[in-house]
């Protein structure tokens, strides 16, 4: 009886560190009237262990996509497109840390997880020459549309295990599958991950006509033309009798 009260009293201690986390919602429908949304990242550190530096990171990936950048260059007097590359990479990203990622672990970490837009790793399928640059500069466009995002220590504890993130959803968010990936570090190694996924898509009418669009090209393309034709004789009829 003596030995099972010591195993129970020091159970707790033995167990290892772990991390629960969850979302606000897992589906975010897109509207004619979509301005944007927020989502909710929050969170529990389980069984921490002794008083060493405990970090969260989280990150949100959108889903992959094949990008082209293009390199303008003067030819002839005009400045026009003579070199390109194709990537891979992620639509959307965000990622963000209790403090700076940099303060949190190694070079290497960082970019074994990809946390940081420095360190995001692309699938070039093709590249005129090296192709770090277009790399560059095409996480450079993606920040200045809001499409990519890090934000250091926007992670909110709410107390010592307790933690909370705000995830912003710009209107030009494309559809897909997301991932919410969140870390625990401890002492600039990573202890426990979670991941878990939420999905974008449209809704109502957009819905629909993007499901008759992509099932039925042919017919959409029909469609559409008779429907500009019908809307042009419609707006002559209309000046006409105006004038």
């Amino acid at each position: 009886m003596l030995l099972a009260a010591l195993v129970m009293l020091t159970a707790p201690a033995l167990a290892e560190e772990g991390l629960t986390s969850g979302l606000s919602q897992d589906y975010l429908q897109i509207t004619s009237t979509f301005a944007g949304s927020e989502l909710t990242v929050f969170g529990d550190v389980e069984n921490p262990a002794g008083q060493e530096t405990r970090d969260i990171v989280v990150v949100v990936r959108g889903p992959d996509a094949l990008m082209t950048v293009r390199r303008k260059d003067r030819i002839a007097g005009l400045w026009i497109n003579n070199a390109r590359a194709k990537m891979w990479l992620p639509a959307y990203y965000f990622v963000t840390a209790t403090r700076p990622l940099g303060d949190i672990a190694e070079g290497e970490t960082l970019r074994r997880y990809e946390l940081g837009l420095n360190d995001l790793r692309a699938d070039v399928t093709a590249s005129d020459g090296d192709a770090r640059p277009y790399i560059a500069s095409l996480v450079r466009a993606q920040k200045r549309a809001g499409l990519y995002i890090q934000a250091d220590s926007a992670v909110e504890m709410q107390s010592a295990t307790l933690f909370r993130v705000h995830v912003p959803i710009p209107a030009a968010v494309p559809r897909g599958s997301y991932t919410v990936e969140v870390y625990l570090f401890r002492d600039g190694d990573v202890v426990a991950a979670q991941s878990t996924p939420f999905y974008v898509d449209q809704a109502g009418f957009e819905r629909r006509v993007f499901e008759f669009a992509h099932t039925k090209p042919f017919t959409y393309g029909v469609f559409t033309v008779l429907m500009a034709v019908a809307l042009g004789w419609a707006s002559m009829f209309l000046f006409r009798n105006r004038v």
